[in-house]
């Protein structure tokens, strides 16, 4: 009798690079103009030692990371996944210059209306292992029974099956 490997629960990602360029692009695409995230003499000037990501540029790391181990679970499909709840809780925001590395732990897994129901916290260390942020996510997930075949529709006004 072979063992099967149990679905993984707790996965660690990264190196993630925390870059500049990085940065100033995704505070574009938020259509956030603060001179912290562009400008280090305008970060500096509010104390960090260079710029500094929103504080949303975590989540989209953290996606990766939710990623990784839900892919590493034979139980879960990416398809029909619906993206429910985000929170983040932050120690400091990220710097550029910044190397990140990232616990993301399967923290709950319920059922609603008949789908799985799963949360997830990802947290973010710096490369000394001091907390910069964490990240919980609530994302519902597809159906696991097959629906059932739908009869196909008669489009000649029939009552025949």
């Amino acid at each position: 009798m072979t063992e099967r490997a149990a679905a993984p629960t707790t996965l660690y990602c990264g190196p993630y690079a925390i870059e500049r360029k990085r940065i100033a692009a995704f505070a574009a695409a938020l259509g956030d103009p603060h001179p912290a995230y562009t400008d280090p003499a305008a970060a500096r000037a509010l104390g960090h030692p260079d710029i500094i990501a929103p504080p949303t540029y975590l989540a989209a790391l953290a996606a990766d990371a939710e990623d990784q181990l839900l892919s590493a679970r034979p139980d879960f499909t990416a398809e029909g996944t619906v993206h429910r709840a985000q929170a983040l809780r932050h120690a400091r925001p990220a710097h550029a210059g910044d190397t990140l590395h990232a616990t993301v732990r399967l923290t709950a897994a319920t059922t609603l209306a008949g789908r799985p129901l799963l949360t997830l916290d990802c947290e973010f260390r710096d490369a000394d292992g001091a907390w910069v942020a964490t990240t919980t996510s609530s994302l519902l997930c597809p159906a696991t029974a097959p629906r059932p075949a739908r009869r196909p529709r008669d489009i000649t006004g029939s009552e025949h099956p």
